[in-house]
């Protein structure tokens, strides 16, 4: 019987780890494509000078 809830304890423990790494790794992405947009904006305001 303890071996069951540990078991399952460490499955839901792993599981919101997982989840929260998902959305770490999202806002992280989210923060890369900011700058990179901006860049292409004034690159593309030199080209039209």
């Amino acid at each position: 019987m303890f071996k069951v809830l540990r078991r399952v304890f460490a499955i839901a423990a792993l599981a919101l780890v997982a989840i929260k790494g998902v959305f770490s790794f999202l806002s992280w992405v989210e923060k890369q494509e900011d700058p990179q947009e901006s860049l292409w904006n004034d690159d593309e305001e030199y080209e039209d000078a």
